[in-house]
């Protein structure tokens, strides 16, 4: 009973001590802050988006590529049928619009009608006139922060959604990588023989493969869309855990505890992932906050070659895809702001990688 209590009192102290050294590194916090905002923004989704329809794609071609800003009326002529959706639904999926958006230039009202012109530019008087005799419809006033695409949608709203398929790509396949490569490794380094030749042969080979070249093959044999890229991405990132991961436990099974676990009778299954592998956390999330920025980097690109989350699904990838034209025209922004994010994002994956390398001392213990 003393040597658990004792124990114990020494891992808190180790947490405690983790913890700090944590904190000492502004960067480490920084990035920290920036994942858990980017994670908000995910997880609350069309509940904080400006245009909640699925995918934010609701398409004006009248105001497509707007600049940052811009503002305009919109009427909206509601239907009778209206869709209900709860909280969670909205959340996840959105909310199909019940109404039809034009946009338009001036409205008036004569004999209770209303009258707008529509909106086909900058310029007045080139818009169709058109009369509303009913009152279900509202004009408001909406504001494209960010601007609008060529296809008139809201920059800001595609910003927000795409990042929900850079993190559940980066959530996914770090799941995948740690799930094979903690295995294998395991198996490698605590059994040797020919369990641990045929893994490294296997390593080696996946190794020697171009990553971006890898991950596009298993992307064409998979085919194209969301869950493939992260199978994809996911089979592609094991190799750098599983070398690790194997090493650590070749060094660990030679020490007393472990000796002592098989004096005891326990199971070669309970001593490495109950007596083995809780020793080797430290690295295993410095190697995953890595693999956590290369998933989001893969996908971007596989998304950007457009083998990768399809339309109407907003990626940052496939928005690069679909402005980089603009660059040398004067809208560079379109490209520009999911280029930002991205490069944000990993950035942020990196210094968190590098804050807990520091604070966990993983090259000492």
């Amino acid at each position: 009973m003393f040597l658990r209590k004792k124990k114990t009192k020494e891992y808190g102290k180790l947490s405690s001590d983790t913890w700090k050294r944590f904190r000492k590194n502004p960067l480490s916090i920084i990035s920290f802050i920036i994942i858990v905002f980017f994670i908000l923004i995910s997880v609350l989704g069309y509940l904080i988006t400006p245009d909640k329809t699925p995918f934010a794609n609701e398409q004006h071609l009248e105001i497509a590529v707007k600049k940052p800003g811009f503002k305009i009326e919109m009427l909206h002529i509601y239907d009778q049928n209206n869709v209900k959706t709860n909280f969670v639904q909205t959340m996840v999926f959105g909310k199909k619009a019940n109404y039809k958006a034009i946009p338009v230039y001036k409205h008036w009202q004569e004999k209770g009608v209303l009258y707008v012109e529509t909106y086909t530019g900058d310029n007045p008087n080139d818009g169709e006139i058109i009369s509303i005799p009913h009152s279900n419809y509202k004009i408001i006033t909406k504001r494209y922060i960010l601007g609008t695409d060529r296809y008139g949608r809201d920059m800001l709203s595609q910003l927000m959604i795409g990042t929900r398929v850079s993190l559940s790509v980066g959530l996914i396949a770090v799941v995948i990588a740690v799930l094979i490569g903690v295995t294998l490794g395991s198996i490698a380094g605590y059994f040797g023989g020919w369990a641990d030749k045929i893994i490294m042969w296997l390593i080696n080979v996946v190794w020697s493969l171009p990553t971006i070249l890898l991950v596009i093959a298993i992307t064409f044999a998979l085919g194209k869309g969301f869950w493939q890229v992260f199978v994809a991405v996911g089979l592609t990132m094991w190799v750098d855990l599983a070398r690790m991961v194997r090493g650590q436990v070749m060094s660990l099974k030679e020490k007393e505890f472990v000796e002592a676990g098989r004096a005891m009778g326990f199971t070669n299954f309970r001593i490495i992932f109950y007596h083995i592998l809780p020793n080797v956390v430290g690295a295993i999330s410095v190697i995953t906050a890595s693999n956590f920025a290369t998933a989001i980097l893969q996908e971007a690109g596989l998304s950007f070659l457009g083998i990768g989350v399809q339309p109407p699904m907003p990626s940052w990838g496939t928005m690069i895809k679909e402005n980089y034209g603009y660059i040398i025209l004067d809208a560079a922004y379109m490209a520009i702001i999911p280029g930002l994010a991205i490069m944000l994002l990993v950035f942020a994956f990196m210094m968190l990688g590098s804050g807990l390398r520091q604070a966990m001392n993983v090259r000492e213990k």
